[in-house]
């Protein structure tokens, strides 16, 4: 027996924290009967799960994608921009693992593992990820100093950010957060703001020379 999100994130179709918001919203059901309840628990082998209407079936086949998502295309599926999964074209319904915004470009990862995701996203691992960003100005000291505390985005304070100057209006920025926006908003607290962003590692994983719009199928990461 399986609690109901981690068998969905392990069939593929999306994370556990996502799981368990479509069991909030009662968006699921098991053997004909919707399930709002997060400790309900399943046998794969004999109970029948639906996503708004549409069975779960176990997938056994795991896919781990890199993507260096361009500029101008959207993390998030809808039918009226350019999203990644115009780029990525497989047998597999994948998602991608954390987002990207628009504006920004780099290192992307999709899998179809909802428990692999989970770890990746999840706070309390703290899995790096790295970013070069141009910025308008160079900064001062203090305010390096002053993000390397933690500044408050958003009415939360985040993490400190490792920072390391590659030239005057050029700097990698290292955090382990995934707040919206947070490095604009990060460097707009210190009267900075963000010229281009491109994320260049997620803890092992490196962008490399992979081109602008180009994807590959590496193995699972450790």
């Amino acid at each position: 027996m399986l609690r109901l999100q981690k068998y969905i994130a392990q069939s593929g179709i999306c994370s556990r924290r996502r799981a368990e918001e479509f069991i909030s919203q009662g968006k699921i059901s098991v053997n004909g009967k919707v399930i709002t309840q997060m400790g309900t628990k399943v046998d794969p082998e004999k109970d029948l799960i639906r996503i708004s209407g549409r069975l779960v079936k176990n997938q056994e086949k795991k896919v781990y994608i890199v993507l260096h998502k361009p500029k101008g295309f959207e993390t998030t599926a809808t039918k009226k921009k350019r999203t990644v999964y115009d780029l990525v074209k497989i047998p597999e319904r994948v998602f991608p693992v954390g987002r990207l915004d628009k504006d920004s470009s780099g290192l992307l990862i999709l899998t179809n593992d909802g428990e692999y995701a989970n770890r990746m996203m999840h706070p309390r691992y703290e899995h790096e990820k790295e970013y070069v960003v141009d910025i308008v100005r160079p900064l001062k000291q203090d305010e390096i100093k002053k993000l390397c505390r933690g500044v408050f985005v958003l009415d939360k304070k985040s993490s400190p950010a490792k920072i390391k100057v590659i030239s005057p209006k050029k700097i990698s920025m290292i955090i382990h957060e995934g707040m919206n926006r947070q490095i604009r908003r990060m460097l707009e607290v210190v009267g900075n703001r963000v010229v281009d962003l491109k994320r260049v590692r997620i803890e092992r994983i490196r962008l490399g020379s992979l081109p602008p719009g180009e994807w590959k199928i590496i193995p699972k990461p450790i």
